[in-house]
């Protein structure tokens, strides 16, 4: 049992996914498969492309293009968290990463389901205006990592991308740059490997991408959350004031994403149950890492089967784990 802690669920961002990530929720979960065909619904002509290329189950390529992987992460996210609102299951709060977020503020009802696949469609739309890039993960501290890149004259348009954890940082950015900073990394002894993403995310290359995507978001109506979300751009509670500003969620594209930041201030601040709806229980091999996760007060639970384990048993263990924590105050909100 996961007994009495809050839950603190993590919603996944490009990086994470993966080829078949969740097929088995989509083709035997009920309520994720509605809430999914929803989404794709709602999300247009480019729905069902988006759906061919997730049950084909083909690993790269289509999967690690935004315009395929951004759309499938939030559908992941946003239906598991369905599922378990559904069973009485109402997180205390949530964190995001990258496109994560955008799941968690349409969780919160920051965007109804439709206009959130209309700027899903928009964002994607956006990468139009991205240039050829990509992310990639370090073994390192942020300062040490950028000291190396200095070190080696890599010039500027490779930057942090993502800060995952004390010695995990992703860098960003367009080539041949970040072919540049990969070397040099290395070379520098530092151990690195490529994120899979096709776009510079979360670095100033997004720029225009993020402008565009800003057009779409300010057409849609903003309310303040319903759930407390900490965001990954910030690093704390997203205020209401926050929350129908267009610009913040637009602006994350060319952001860093403050992942362990953001976890810090949930972990630091109380116990929890901390719920990874990310593939192959991508997040919660970071959040195990936190002190409040080492010291045996908070505890991680991944939903999505690591590789080599049972998609479906991992599922269905991980719900019995939780529906104790559920409160009938909960349940009455839903």
């Amino acid at each position: 049992m996961s007994g009495a802690r809050p839950v603190a669920l993590l919603l996944p961002g490009q990086g994470f996914q993966h080829a078949g990530m969740a097929v088995e929720l989509y083709t035997r979960e009920p309520r994720f498969t509605a809430v999914a065909d929803e989404f794709l619904t709602a999300l247009g002509p480019e729905g069902a492309t988006v759906r061919d290329d997730w049950l084909a189950c083909v690993d790269g390529g289509p999967a690690d293009r935004g315009t395929s992987a951004q759309p499938l992460l939030f559908l992941i996210g946003y239906a598991i968290g369905e599922v378990l609102a559904s069973r009485g299951i109402r997180p205390a709060v949530m964190v995001g990463h990258s496109v994560g977020e955008l799941a968690a503020a349409t969780l919160a009802g920051v965007l109804d389901l439709p206009a959130a696949a209309r700027i899903l469609a928009a964002r994607c739309s956006a990468l139009e205006e991205a240039p050829p890039g990509g992310m990639l993960a370090v073994a390192g501290a942020p300062e040490t990592v950028l000291d190396c890149l200095r070190a080696r004259s890599v010039g500027g348009s490779v930057v942090v991308g993502a800060h995952n954890g004390p010695q995990q940082t992703v860098l960003a950015g367009p080539e041949p740059d970040l072919s540049e900073a990969e070397r040099a990394v290395r070379d520098g002894g530092l151990v690195a490997r490529r994120v899979r993403a096709l776009e510079p995310w979360h670095s100033p290359a997004m720029g225009p991408a993020a402008r565009r995507f800003g057009a779409a978001v300010a057409a849609e109506p903003l309310r303040p959350p319903t759930i407390p979300i900490v965001s990954t751009r910030t690093g704390r509670v997203v205020t209401d004031a926050e929350a129908v500003r267009p610009g913040f969620w637009a602006e994350q594209m060319a952001a860093p994403v403050l992942f362990w930041p953001a976890l810090d201030a949930v972990l630091g601040g109380g116990a929890y149950t901390v719920v990874d709806a990310a593939p192959a229980g991508g997040l919660a091999t970071l959040a195990r890492r936190h002190p409040s996760v080492r010291a045996g007060r908070s505890t991680v639970l991944p939903l999505l089967a690591p590789g080599g384990r049972d998609a479906w048993t991992v599922w269905t263990e991980g719900l019995a784990r939780l529906e104790p924590t559920a409160s009938p105050a909960h349940a009455q909100q839903r």
